[in-house]
């Protein structure tokens, strides 16, 4: 598994820590040695309870403090929390029927079974040298796994509801001179660029340089044009164009790639760039050229059932021996209910009670009743970015900024105020991008509810509609002029006498 954001602004810290990434683009055992460094830097294996699981935490309003229940019988008093699960962690299950009838082997891909296939996160899955694989999807999981299993596997169907916008990864090794060479504070100065470019601001230099990028640089060309030539430039119509640009420029890599014509026309996406996440890879498309490599378009229906021994897509049924579930998360879930813990706040009001119906939040992160008491990854009500490293960035600093201001005033409890829920519901209504019939005209995916409008907003749609660098900004001023006004400070016993 290897991410698709550049590994010198997705890896946290790299920086502070010393770590040079070995590729352009890291793989996942990477970046897990590289979270390991961190935690050796900052000395967190000596402070932390790693490998540990919170059940409960109620509120003290006495003590002032949280009362934390772990899996392994601990009772942790803690004066602040602060939790941060990340919009992809709780693994999502195809609602497909005869699902439990198969007696084969079947595994989600992120809990991949070394035992069946052999090898590691690096490949070398030889144990499916005569086996007959599935995949079920053909998101941001599978252009990554199925080059693997196409490497090893008897034969591999995939199985694709909707083609997805897969551009050029161009994955090289990273230049350690490079690194070295940086003056002080280049990674945050590199996030930013990005988030910038991405955003569809102007910059004089465009630091990271990949496909990410190229929809606002076409945006931006336009736009620049019109003004050029003194016409009046319509920013909607000049991303649609820049959009069927792009998407042009995909199709026609699909076309390059794949030997046969009719392969490639059922491998082109038709809908705008941002419908889908875009994803990126330099293997994918070519291992549909392999023998063994068959794909099941399904043209938008799916799988239609799983048997005792296969599944059954476009009216067939297809004998296989293993399963593998590429179908992602579920995405934006509340913290609470993906890290299956209680929350219990002020006056015995739980948080599962607070998030039921119309949420109400200060800046995603904070909620009235719930003191001393911080969301980092925030997105409902909060941000989102391409690059979430950069998100959860700004949401720490925020709420480390809080807390140690709350240190330096011993600070008894600190609690944002309905008053100021409500000014900032007000605000994301005033902000809110409606992105409803851009959406109505993709795809089912994660970033529309899988075409589910009614149920609760967009992905998108339910963050900050200003963007995450105008909400970084928005937090900053807050923290230095409004949250005097916003919040309800109680001094510790020693100070109130």
């Amino acid at each position: 598994m290897r991410c698709d954001i550049e590994a010198a602004i997705y890896m946290p810290l790299i920086e502070e820590v010393g770590t040079v990434p070995m590729e352009r683009y890291a793989t996942g055992a990477e970046i897990f040695e590289h979270a390991k460094a961190i935690g050796r830097h900052f000395g967190l294996y000596e402070r932390s309870l790693f490998q540990t699981k919170v059940d409960d935490m109620r509120w003290d309003d006495v003590a002032g403090l949280w009362s934390v229940a772990t899996n392994r019988g601990d009772r942790i008093l803690a004066r602040f929390v602060c939790v941060s699960q990340g919009p992809l962690a709780k693994v999502k299950l195809p609602g497909i029927s005869g699902i439990r009838d198969f007696k084969g082997r079947m595994f989600h891909s992120a809990r991949w079974d070394y035992d069946y296939t052999g090898g590691s996160s690096a490949g070398g899955l030889t144990k499916l040298a005569d086996k007959r694989v599935a995949v079920i999807g053909t998101g941001a999981t599978a252009v990554q796994i199925v080059p693997k299993l196409a490497e090893h596997a008897e034969k591999l169907y995939v199985i694709q509801r909707t083609p997805s916008a897969i551009d050029v990864r161009e994955n090289s090794p990273a230049d350690k001179a490079w690194f070295s060479s940086q003056a002080p504070g280049w990674q945050r100065k590199r996030m930013e660029n990005f988030l910038e470019v991405v955003s569809g601001r102007p910059v004089a230099e465009n630091l990271v340089g990949d496909r990410w990028g190229d929809l606002w640089l076409r945006f931006g060309e336009l736009m620049h044009q019109a003004k050029g030539e003194g016409a009046a430039a319509d920013p909607h119509a000049a991303m649609q164009q820049s959009d069927y640009e792009k998407m042009e420029a995909i199709r026609a890599r699909v076309a390059a790639e794949i030997s046969d014509p009719a392969l490639a026309e059922k491998l082109k996406p038709w809908y705008n760039f941002l419908c889908k996440r875009p994803l990126f890879s330099d293997e994918f498309l070519k291992v549909f050229n392999q023998p063994n490599v068959e794909l099941i378009d399904t043209d938008g229906g799916g799988v239609e059932r799983i048997t005792a021994d296969g599944v059954v897509a476009n009216g067939e049924h297809i004998a296989v021996d293993c399963i593998v579930l590429a179908t992602g998360f579920d995405v934006g879930a509340a913290p609470h209910k993906v890290g299956e813990y209680r929350v219990t706040g002020r006056g015995g009001i739980t948080l599962d009670q607070k998030w039921d119906g119309e949420l109400r939040s200060l800046h995603g992160t904070q909620f009235s009743g719930f003191p001393n008491f911080h969301i980092v990854g925030g997105t409902s009500q909060g941000t989102t970015a391409f690059n979430f490293t950069h998100t959860l960035l700004m949401q720490a600093e925020h709420a480390v900024a809080i807390i140690a201001g709350c240190l330096a005033d011993d600070v008894h409890s600190c609690e944002v105020t309905r008053e100021a829920e409500e000014r900032w519901h007000a605000e994301l209504e005033a902000k809110h991008v409606d992105h409803q019939h851009f959406y109505e005209e993709c795809t089912p995916g994660f970033l529309n509810n899988e075409g589910q409008f009614s149920d609760k907003p967009t992905y998108v749609g339910g963050t900050y509609g200003g963007g995450p660098l105008e909400y970084e900004r928005v937090i900053a001023h807050w923290r230095q002029q409004d949250m005097q006004r916003d919040t309800v400070v109680t001094p510790r016993a020693s100070d109130a006498a």
